[in-house]
């Protein structure tokens, strides 16, 4: 029988789940908004900004809510990346994903109480977390009041430019949801991980 460790308190539980809502709400208004032809859009034009801008405010909050639990409680431990050595402990786990998990082998980084992520996972979160919805809020709070956006940028439209990069930025946010949510399903069984989100109890492997 595998051994269970309580990896997720109920705060961390709650803002995953409303993250998990707010973000997929963006990434569906933002592309209906974006690709949609306006005849036939997959969400009316004016109900998509709408959502959009409350979705984004609301994820703003959320952040904040994450920034003050996580920088300022024990959980901020498993954000820490130690450098020295990070390059071997990355192409380990990268070479696990690829090869070994589909051989049976031991994770090389199994999940206890003193580590949460694996080295592939942690970078990812510190950039996702640290840089990339910082930047997405950054952006998009400034296509909010397009009047702080820098008129002219090196020749080409500010405004531009900052919508442009906030569609880069909301792209790969998304790819990484669609990842995160594979891997989420690479657990003890498929779904023990989506339960350890509900209950906060991480079922470990054998």
């Amino acid at each position: 029988m595998g051994v269970k460790i309580y990896l997720y308190p109920f705060w961390l539980r709650i803002w995953h789940w409303v993250n998990a809502i707010l973000i997929i709400l963006l990434i569906i208004t933002g592309i209906s908004m974006q690709y949609s032809n306006p005849e036939y859009p997959l969400i009316r034009f004016d109900i998509a900004v709408t959502i959009h801008n409350l979705s984004g405010i609301l994820l703003t909050a959320s952040y904040m809510f994450f920034l003050i639990f996580n920088l300022g409680g024990p959980n901020r431990k498993y954000y820490r990346l130690q450098i020295k050595g990070l390059g071997n402990r990355l192409m380990k786990q990268f070479r696990y994903y690829i090869s070994g998990i589909f051989k049976g082998e031991k994770a090389p980084f199994p999940i206890s109480e003193k580590r949460k992520f694996n080295p592939l996972q942690k970078l990812t979160y510190v950039l996702t977390m640290y840089i990339g919805i910082p930047l997405i809020l950054i952006t998009g709070w400034a296509l909010l009041f397009p009047e702080v956006i820098i008129h002219n940028f090196l020749g080409a439209s500010g405004l531009y430019l900052t919508a442009l990069f906030h569609v880069m930025i909301g792209f790969f946010l998304s790819i990484f949801l669609f990842i995160h949510i594979y891997f989420a399903t690479i657990g003890k069984t498929a779904a023990s991980n989506f339960r350890a989100m509900i209950n906060g109890w991480h079922e470990a492997h054998d």
